[in-house]
């Protein structure tokens, strides 16, 4: 399967955005996290909360601003993600939904951004 040039770009913005993450004092958990609801950019942890995280890399705002692309139905995919994840863990954590923006090589982080 050939790596596309978007796909790498994607790849370079989620990488950076960990970096952020990491130096803001979260513990990634995991990254692209499959399950049947589709896939979880970032699972970080801090303070007691875990954050999926929704990364948008984009290099102009042609299409709009990178957080616009966060529509219902892939809002609606995280939550349902965030649950099928914690399905047999009985852990009583607080949950939380965050964009991470990586426009024009800048990090924008919009926590809490849905739910």
């Amino acid at each position: 399967m050939a790596v596309t040039a978007k796909k790498l770009f994607g790849d370079a913005g989620e990488k950076k955005a960990r970096a952020y993450l990491k130096k803001q004092g979260y513990k990634i958990l995991e990254r692209n996290y499959k399950n049947p609801f589709g896939e979880v950019d970032i699972i970080a942890e801090k303070d007691g909360a875990v954050v999926f995280a929704e990364v948008k890399t984009r290099s102009s705002d042609l299409f709009g601003q990178p957080n616009e692309a966060v529509n219902g139905v892939r809002r609606r995919r995280y939550i349902q993600a965030a649950k099928y994840y914690f399905l047999n863990k009985g852990q009583d954590v607080t949950v939380r939904f965050d964009i991470i923006e990586v426009y024009r090589g800048e990090i924008n982080h919009i926590i809490n951004a849905f739910y």
